[in-house]
């Protein structure tokens, strides 16, 4: 009797405890309070981006726009026909971050034109080029160079240029206006003034171009000058630029 009486307890403790089990697959709790899987991958990319633009808000440049100056000389044959001129022009600079920027730059010379014919027919001048540029800037990163050059903006610039040449109305030279597409490269340097409110600068810059008579020979009055007008560009700049 005693056997029947703990044999029936048994069966009865095992049948609650089977009764109390919770049915099908136990989830783990999630206790980050995200629902996005893949939180814990993208929790590093997103503190280096927001890293970067906390630092572009704080050091970073939105625009700036200045003046520029110098010289400006051709070369090969139009060194012969084109004499070196003074530029002045004006400039906007569009920064996507700290590195790399936009730029629009307005270009103008005066200098004189002259040549020599076969006969000694002479022609002597007034003459413009104008340039229209688009560019893309690359700013150097110093932040690990000596303390001394740490605030310097060393950069690299290069793009397309419309270029207008003209030379006063005079029908004894076989050029009146002309205009082309010109590609550009160059680079320059920056020094901060003013906690960074403005800047002084240098910049050198090679523009190939190509106009469509560079292969006809010139002529004065339909006498030939045995010049062929081909060469290209080089300008030679100080800039004076203000920070937005």
């Amino acid at each position: 009797m005693k056997l029947a009486v703990l044999f029936l307890f048994c069966f009865c403790m095992v049948f609650q405890q089977a009764q109390a089990a919770p049915t099908g697959y136990l989830m783990a709790q999630n206790n980050s309070g995200s629902t996005d899987p893949f939180a814990d991958f993208s929790e590093f990319s997103e503190d280096a981006e927001e890293e970067a633009d906390i630092n572009f808000f704080k050091n970073g440049r939105f625009f700036n726009a200045g003046i520029m100056i110098g010289t400006q000389v051709y070369t090969e044959a139009m060194a012969e026909v084109f004499s070196s001129s003074t530029p002045f022009g004006i400039y906007i600079t569009y920064f996507f971050d700290l590195r790399f920027a936009l730029q629009f730059t307005y270009l103008s010379s005066q200098g004189t034109a002259s040549a020599v014919s076969n006969l000694e027919n002479t022609f002597s001048n007034s003459s413009e080029l104008t340039m229209f540029g688009i560019d893309i800037k690359y700013y150097f990163n110093t932040q690990n160079v000596t303390r001394g050059l740490a605030d310097l903006n060393p950069y690299l610039i290069v793009g397309f240029a419309q270029v207008v040449r003209t030379i006063s109305s005079d029908a004894s030279l076989n050029i009146g206006q002309d205009s082309t597409n010109g590609f550009e490269i160059g680079a320059g340097i920056e020094f901060p003034m003013l906690q960074n409110k403005m800047y002084i600068g240098f910049q050198g810059m090679f523009h190939l171009i190509n106009f469509a008579n560079e292969t006809q020979e010139l002529e004065i009055d339909n006498d030939p000058t045995g010049i062929f007008p081909g060469g290209d560009v080089i300008s030679a700049l100080a800039i004076v630029g203000v920070n937005f």
